[in-house]
C-alpha cells in the first residue's frame, strides 16, 4: 500500500521526512521514543542510536528537539483535518456535520494504516501531554510568523465554520472551537494524571463522556 503525506510548512523541517526512508524512521521512532520517555528526557542522540544512525543525519532534518515536537503535533493536525474531510465530506446537514466534528475530537485514536511510519495512538499521546509546549513559549510569535501552527488554525476554522452554518450571529465561533481543540486533549489528560479537575473518569467509556461533554458545550453556547 502507497503512504499518503501531508503538505506540511516548509518551516517546519530542514528537510522532508516524508519522502524518505530515513526521515520515516526519524518520524517513527521520534514517535515511539517521545510518547515512551516523555519530551524532557527524549535527546536527538537517543533517537540516533534507537535509528542506528548518527545525531548529523538526524539534524538534517530538523534543526533542534522542539522543531521536531512541533512537526510531529503540526502532522496530527493536519491527519485530524484529513479525517474531518473524508468522514462529513457527504454530509449536508450542519448539525449532524458539527456532531461528527466532535465525535472524531473526543474519540479514541487508532492505528491509520495509509500512514504506515505514524503511529497515531501514540502521536495523540504526545498531543495529550505536550501540546502546550509547542506554543507557551518565548518563541510562539516568531513560529507564528512562520506559519508553524497552520494545522492547528486549519482545523479550528473548518469546524468554526459550521458552527456559523448553524448560527450565523454567533460572535464566538473561533473562540469556541479553539477553547474545545484544547479542551478535548486537556481534559484527557486531567481524566490520567488529575482527575479532580474533570468529570469524565478513568472508565473505558471515557470517550464517550468526552464527546458528550463537548457536544453540550458547544450546542449550548450556539443555540439560536
Amino acid at each position: 500500500m502507497a503512504t499518503l503525506a501531508f503538505k506540511l510548512n516548509e518551516h517546519l523541517y530542514l528537510r522532508d521526512p516524508q519522502h524518505t526512508q530515513l526521515g520515516q524512521n526519524i518520524i517513527q521512532k521520534s514517535v515511539e521514543m517521545i510518547d515512551r520517555l516523555g519530551f524532557e528526557q527524549f535527546t536527538f542522540k537517543k533517537l540516533a542510536e534507537e535509528i542506528k544512525s548518527t545525531e548529523a543525519s538526524v539534524y538534517r532534518y530538523f534543526e533542534n528537539k522542539h522543531r521536531l515536537l512541533i512537526y510531529l503535533i503540526s502532522w496530527y493536525w493536519h491527519w485530524m483535518e484529513y479525517r474531518i474531510e473524508i468522514s462529513t465530506g457527504s454530509i449536508k446537514d450542519p448539525e449532524e456535520k458539527l456532531r461528527a466534528c466532535l465525535k472524531l475530537l473526543a474519540e479514541e485514536k487508532k492505528y491509520d494504516a495509509a500512514f504506515e511510519f505514524v503511529n497515531e495512538e501514540a502521536l495523540h499521546r504526545i498531543v495529550i501531554a505536550e501540546l502546550d509546549k509547542t506554543f507557551l513559549t518565548k518563541g510562539v510569535d516568531d513560529y507564528n510568523k512562520e506559519g508553524l501552527f497552520i494545522g492547528f488554525k486549519a482545523v479550528c476554522k473548518k469546524i468554526a465554520f459550521v458552527v456559523l452554518e448553524i448560527n450565523p450571529s454567533y460572535p464566538f465561533a473561533q473562540s469556541l472551537i479553539s477553547t474545545v481543540l484544547i479542551a478535548s486533549n486537556q481534559q484527557v489528560f486531567f481524566s490520567d494524571h488529575l482527575p479532580s479537575l474533570t468529570s469524565i473518569g478513568r472508565e473505558q467509556d471515557r470517550h464517550q463522556k468526552l464527546y458528550s461533554f463537548l457536544e453540550n458545550l458547544v450546542f449550548q453556547a450556539i443555540k439560536v
